[in-house]
């Protein structure tokens, strides 16, 4: 049961954490190094070697219990543990993952996405480096500090480090029901999420859904001269930017009907809390990549925090046809997209899916043929941040970051939250950020900003003190 110190770490486990900062860089360096990347087309070998190097790291920090669990067609597990503080004391389970986004356009990065370079802006690039392999780290070093000036941590711990959170953890449900009972604890500790600004320690309290969509069109069964039969023969490609189309409106707000009727109102608590924090525009558009001058989509009555943690939104995330580069003057036969919607935490995630499969298989344009499947189906999450666990939290954030926490929301989604928190009772679940605005998270030249890399590894630290 957490009873909650408000003490934090000692100076000396402070210090360790200082000390031996640049050994831990270059431990994340190391790990950033292995293309552990989930997704299909990958070579999973890779995925094993990064499992294999996480389990080797957690026991040279002195863990034990440590295991890599593996299901059928399942990338690996890690798990590990310390319990010597006794049955009275309470327990954090910590999750992180270790696999990673592909590290798509190699010609954007300014540095090979996988050898983790260490520019002069003091930001550690490289894929993974702040999404996720960073929150691993940042909790080894705060365990690692405790167990060598201590010998011994203040709660007990667990700790699983998943291997395919990037793909949205498709074989979650199967793994809790076969570990179900490694994974008993009073408090979930999560840091996969994100600051509202570098610098700015936040809380995160909701995460949005994600449901996805492959869209195929067949419009003939083999390509054609676009000369010889174009005009009364229609292409795919054509009638699959007509078929997207439809999803959204001209503001670029979500036009499928029936999508938006579970989306839950916000109460005036809620929004009030939301607009008063700080916004900067120009700031928000640089760290996008926007023009200057360009409007921000979506219902202009909703604040643009509103639009990114609240209310769903809908984007092309993948469209296949013919590439430029072997490009001829043919009507397409077969064109395919990815559609993406992130929900409103609250939303019914099969019921989306199922109103967005049913609004693109009717009136198909041209009479072409649509195939669609719906890959993933998942709901988002929220919490109410009261109690002792979100109270020493936030002063652990406080002590590691030298100023206030806020708490926020997050547009992704982290699919093992919920179910997790679910399964061992509702213990409260505390997503502490360590991505920021410019760090690039699954694009081109990912990055981590590495003072509040040594600050959220002081924030652990103190946290393991504050849970005590």
């Amino acid at each position: 049961m957490l009873r909650c110190s408000a003490v934090p770490a000692p100076a000396a486990v402070l210090d360790a954490i200082q000390g031996r900062f640049d050994a831990t860089i270059g431990e994340l360096m190391e790990l950033a190094r292995i293309p552990g990347v989930s997704a299909a087309g990958f070579d999973p070998a890779e995925v094993e070697r990064s499992a294999v190097h996480t389990a080797g790291l957690l026991e040279d920090v002195g863990l034990r219990g440590i295991e890599i669990l593996r299901l059928d067609g399942a990338h690996p597990y890690v798990v590990a543990d310390w319990l010597d503080a006794g049955p009275s004391a309470p327990t954090a389970l910590i999750y992180a993952h270790h696999d990673v986004q592909p590290p798509g356009r190699l010609e954007h990065w300014e540095t090979p996405a996988f050898e983790p370079t260490i520019r002069s802006d003091g930001r550690l690039y490289g894929r993974g480096v702040v999404d996720d392999k960073a929150g691993i780290l940042l909790h080894a070093a705060a365990l690692r500090a405790w167990l060598d000036t201590t010998g011994s941590l203040p709660i007990n711990v667990k700790l699983i480090v998943e291997g395919e959170e990037e793909i949205g953890s498709e074989h979650l449900a199967a793994f809790l029901r076969a570990h179900r009972d490694r994974f008993d604890a009073d408090v979930l500790v999560l840091s996969d999420t994100a600051n509202l600004e570098t610098g700015l320690p936040s809380l995160t309290t909701s995460l949005r859904g994600l449901v996805t969509i492959d869209v195929t069109v067949r419009a003939l069964d083999h390509p054609i001269h676009s000369g010889m039969w174009g005009g009364p023969v229609p292409d795919a490609a054509t009638a699959l930017a007509c078929l997207l189309s439809r999803l959204l409106d001209a503001s670029g707000e979500i036009a499928v009907p029936g999508l938006l009727d579970d989306v839950p109102e916000l109460t005036l608590h809620e929004r009030a809390a939301i607009d008063e924090l700080p916004f900067d525009a120009a700031g928000f558009r640089r760290d996008a990549g926007l023009r200057p001058d360009a409007p921000f989509s979506g219902d202009a009555r909703f604040s643009v925090y509103e639009r990114i943690w609240r209310r769903p939104s809908l984007a092309i995330t993948a469209i296949e046809g013919m590439p430029l580069a072997t490009a001829a003057n043919q009507l397409i036969a077969v064109a395919r997209a990815r559609v993406g919607v992130r929900l409103a935490p609250g939303q019914d995630a099969d019921r989306v899916a199922k109103t967005v499969v049913d609004f693109l298989r009717s009136d198909p344009p041209f009479g072409v043929e649509v195939s669609l499947e719906a890959s993933s189906a998942v709901p988002g999450w929220q919490t109410e941040p009261t109690g002792p666990a979100f109270d020493a939290a936030r002063r652990a954030l406080s002590a590691g970051f030298g100023r206030d926490p806020v708490t926020i929301g997050c547009g992704g989604s982290i699919p093992f939250v919920g179910p997790f928190s679910q399964v061992l009772g509702g213990i409260p679940a505390l997503l502490l950020g360590l991505e920021d605005p410019p760090c690039n998270a699954h694009g081109e030249n990912e990055s981590l900003d590495l003072d509040d890399f040594r600050k959220a590894a002081l924030s652990a630290a103190h946290l393991l003190a504050e849970l005590r």
